[in-house]
């Protein structure tokens, strides 16, 4: 069993539980999970800083270089220390800085593809990084 914390295109947080992975995938491609709040079929899986270690992170005939399994816990490192993270807030926040309504700052969150056109539209430019989760 494994949760997700997800999101709808409206911004609505919810949890879901999921058999595995691909039982997530298999939903949100067939559009079966819903918002609770809205109804909206538009949902993602958002990065989670919560997780149990159940075993080794990487498999054992995978990366065997030390300095390859540090990697991503340093980029993970790096990004707590040096962005705030406004969590679905983004878009909002990367306005007000545009736009010189907030302080300019570095920060980290999660965006609606919607969100993502107005950003460019806008001319603001910003960097999508997928952050793994380790799924048991």
């Amino acid at each position: 069993m494994i949760v997700y914390d997800l999101q709808c295109a409206n911004g609505h947080t919810f949890e879901g539980w999921f058999e595995d992975r691909k039982a997530y995938e298999d939903q949100s491609r067939k559009k079966l999970i819903a918002c609770p709040i809205c109804s909206d079929t538009s949902i993602v899986a958002l990065p989670s800083r919560f997780s149990i270690k159940g075993g080794p992170i990487f498999p054992e005939n995978g990366c065997d270089n030390s300095e390859d399994r540090g990697a991503g816990e340093n980029l993970v490192e790096f990004l707590d220390n040096n962005f705030e993270n406004v969590g679905p807030n983004f878009a909002p926040e990367a306005l007000k800085m545009h736009y010189n309504v907030t302080e300019k700052r570095n920060i980290r969150g999660t965006s609606t593809e919607a969100e993502e056109k107005i950003l460019k539209k806008e001319g603001i430019k910003f960097f999508k990084l997928p952050i793994p989760r380790l799924d048991s």
